[in-house]
């Protein structure tokens, strides 16, 4: 596992949004439209850009698995984080479903207890890679890394078969969200 520089942003773009195309959670957020895997592709050199600022961008050694990592205590108000928002709603939002995208990022805010953490936002693998242990290997170093930073790992997913997998390395259900799809809220003690 290597930490990405910008060169890798391409490559882990692509590997997301191949990822995270049917994602309900993701859906939710990206505008449904015509211009959809463009918007969804947007949201990810948002996240890209928001963990290269205030965490982690991390791509296995073969690049094709990737991890977008936030450290929330280290995200600070900025102009350029004011303008990153900005093109996130006109990109891949839309104005007219802003409140209801607030509404579901103050609900997740209030599930999150505040502390310290190593908030996995996003991981993937190249859908042709997967099913090869590419995502086990990247989760395992996660784990590592956030063993070393001595951080608890905090993610969420909408994905039923994702729960078994994150179960197996440790994690547990800690919170549940019905926003017209399950959020599942996930962490492991480090």
């Amino acid at each position: 596992m290597t930490k990405s520089l910008n060169n890798d942003k391409k490559q882990v773009l692509q590997i997301l949004a191949n990822a995270f195309e049917h994602n309900p959670s993701v859906n939710y957020i990206v505008k449904q439209d015509q211009m959809r895997f463009k918007r969804l592709t947007s949201l990810m050199d948002y996240a890209f850009k928001v963990c290269t600022a205030y965490g982690k961008v991390l791509v296995s050694a073969d690049g094709c698995a990737c991890a977008l990592v936030m450290l929330p205590d280290k995200k600070m108000f900025s102009l350029r984080m004011l303008l990153w928002d900005l093109k996130l709603i006109v990109s891949v939002i839309g104005v007219d479903q802003l409140f209801k995208i607030l509404k579901r990022e103050s609900l997740i805010k209030q599930s999150h207890p505040f502390m310290e953490m190593y908030y996995l936002w996003f991981i993937g693998v190249h859908p042709l890679a997967q099913n090869q242990g590419l995502g086990t290997e990247l989760l395992e170093k996660l784990i590592a890394d956030a063993r070393a930073m001595n951080r608890p790992i905090f993610l969420e997913t909408s994905v039923l078969k994702n729960i078994s997998w994150y179960e197996k390395f440790g994690f547990r259900i800690y919170h549940e969200l019905n926003l017209g799809y399950k959020l599942y809220f996930m962490k492991m003690d480090t």
